[in-house]
C-alpha cells in the first residue's frame, strides 16, 4: 500500500501543469458594458485557471471597427476575443474563428433565429450572439402626466408635444430643457436612428433585400425633413455631435422630456443616484404620418467573436461560450438592460422585475429593422457610410432632403457597379 501511494504520489509530482494563459478581451464602452464584460470574464479566469486583460477601444461602433479591420488585416494577435456589432460579421467573417461545433442545436433553437442567422457567413458561424437591441422612446412620465399628454403615437405627435413642454419648463424656469434628444453624430448610430425614421414613414431600408437602391423617394425625403426641422426648436444643435451617452447625458439630469435610445439605458436612469429615477417611462418609437406609417426600431445587438490570429484560440472559444451563455446573459439582463438573445428569458420573473417594459415590447425586439449588411455584404460600411453623411447634411441645414437623397441613390448605385453587390 505504501509503495503504491509512494508511485501515485510521484506521479502527481511529474505531471505537467497545466500553462495559464493571458486573453486579451475587447468589450464595449457604452453604459456599463466594460463593467460587465469585464466581471464576466474575471469569473471565467477564476474558474479556469487564466488570465484576461481587458483591452480599450473606441466607444464609437465606426472608429472600433476601422481599429480592428487594422488589427486584422496585419494578422495581429494583439486580441483573442472582439466584441463586434450585429452588422460587422459579413465584413470580419474572413478573420474570424468558426464556432459551430460551440453552440448545439438545442442551444441554437432557444436563441432568437434571426441573431443566430446573422452570424452564420458562408456556411460558418463566425460569432455567438451577446446581446440584441432595439430603438426604443424613453420619455418623462411625470411631465407627460403634468401637461395632460399622452405619450405620441406619431412623430408629428412627439414634435408637438415636446415643443409645447419644453416652451413652458422654460417659461417656469427650466431653460436647460429640450425636447427631444437622440443620436445623430455622423456614425453608425445616425445610420441606426435615420433608418428608424425613413422606415416609419414607409422609405424602405436604404437598400432592398434584393439588393436594390430604393432610398431615393417622397417619404424617406419627408421624413429627414421633419428631423431637420427638430434641430434648435425641440432638439439642441448640439445633438448633431451627439452619440448614445450624448444624449443619456441630457436626459438623465432631467433636461430632456423624450430621448430615444437603446435598452441598456433603463438601469442607469432608475439608479439611486439618477435625478429622474422613478419618473421614466418606455415605449415604441412613433409611427411615420400618412397610410404607410409604422413603428420601426432598428436591430441592434452585438456579439462574441474569436480572432484567427488568437494564439490561444481553444480558450479564446471557451471564453465566449461562457460570456454568451444563458446564464451570463440573465445576469447582464439584469444588472444592465441588456437585452438576452436567449427567448425563454423573456419570461423570467427576475429578469422581468428588472427591466418591465421587456414584456411589453418583446415585439419590438423580435421583429426590429435590419440595416442592409446582408444585402450589400463586405460593402455595407461605405453604404452607411454615405447614407449618415448624408442624412448629416440634411440635419445641420447645408442641403434639402429630396435633393440630398437623389445626390446620395446616385453614389449607391456608382458603389454598387463598382463593387458588384
Amino acid at each position: 500500500m505504501r509503495a503504491a501511494l509512494a508511485l501515485f504520489c510521484a506521479l502527481i509530482t511529474t505531471l505537467p501543469a497545466r500553462a495559464e494563459v493571458t486573453l486579451a478581451v475587447s468589450c464595449g464602452a457604452v453604459g456599463i458594458e466594460a463593467q460587465l464584460c469585464r466581471e464576466g470574464a474575471e469569473t471565467w479566469a477564476r474558474e479556469t485557471g487564466n488570465r484576461v486583460s481587458m483591452i480599450s477601444t473606441p466607444a464609437g461602433a465606426t472608429e472600433r471597427l476601422a481599429l480592428y479591420q487594422q488589427l486584422l488585416a496585419a494578422r495581429s494577435p494583439d486580441i483573442d476575443v472582439l466584441q463586434i456589432d450585429v452588422v460587422w460579421p459579413g465584413i470580419l467573417a474572413r478573420h474570424l474563428v468558426d464556432l459551430s461545433d460551440r453552440l448545439s442545436e438545442g442551444d441554437r433553437a432557444a436563441q432568437f433565429a434571426a441573431m443566430i442567422e446573422n452570424d452564420m457567413v458562408d456556411g460558418r458561424l463566425v460569432a455567438l450572439p451577446w446581446f440584441t437591441a432595439a430603438g426604443v422612446l424613453y420619455y418623462r412620465r411625470d411631465l407627460l402626466e403634468s401637461y395632460g399628454r399622452r405619450v405620441p403615437e406619431t412623430w408629428a405627435e412627439l414634435t408637438e408635444t415636446a415643443q409645447r413642454i419644453t416652451d413652458a419648463e422654460r417659461a417656469a424656469g427650466h431653460a436647460r430643457m429640450w425636447g427631444f434628444v437622440f443620436q445623430a453624430r455622423a456614425y453608425e448610430g445616425l445610420t441606426v436612428n435615420a433608418l428608424e425614421w425613413v422606415n416609419s414613414h414607409g422609405g424602405g431600408t436604404i437598400v432592398d433585400p434584393e439588393g436594390r437602391i430604393t432610398i431615393d423617394n417622397p417619404q424617406a425625403a419627408a421624413a429627414l425633413a421633419q428631423a431637420a426641422g427638430w434641430i434648435g426648436t425641440i432638439a439642441p444643435f448640439g445633438v448633431l455631435n451627439y452619440a448614445e451617452e450624448e444624449t443619456r447625458a441630457v436626459f438623465q439630469p432631467g433636461n430632456a422630456v423624450f430621448m430615444r435610445n437603446w435598452p441598456y439605458a433603463w438601469p442607469l436612469l432608475n439608479a439611486e443616484d439618477s435625478p429622474v429615477r422613478g419618473k421614466v417611462g418606455v415605449a415604441v418609437l412613433p409611427r411615420g404620418g400618412g397610410p404607410d406609417g409604422r413603428h420601426s426600431a432598428t436591430l441592434g445587438g452585438e456579439q462574441l467573436a474569436v480572432s484567427r490570429y488568437s494564439q490561444h484560440p481553444e480558450e479564446a472559444a471557451s471564453l465566449v461560450v461562457y460570456l454568451t451563455s444563458r446564464a451570463e446573459q440573465k445576469r447582464r439582463a439584469i444588472a444592465g438592460g441588456l437585452n438576452p438573445t436567449w427567448r425563454d428569458l423573456y419570461d423570467d420573473p427576475e429578469v422581468l422585475a428588472a427591466n418591465p417594459f421587456f414584456g411589453a415590447l418583446r415585439d419590438t425586439f423580435e421583429n426590429a429593422v435590419a440595416r442592409p449588411s446582408a444585402a450589400t455584404g463586405t460593402h455595407y460600411n461605405q453604404v452607411s457610410a454615405e447614407f449618415r453623411n448624408a442624412v448629416h447634411t440634411v440635419l445641420s441645414g447645408r442641403a434639402e432632403a429630396a435633393s440630398t437623397l437623389h445626390r446620395l441613390a446616385a453614389r449607391l448605385q456608382r458603389l454598387q457597379r463598382a463593387g458588384g453587390w
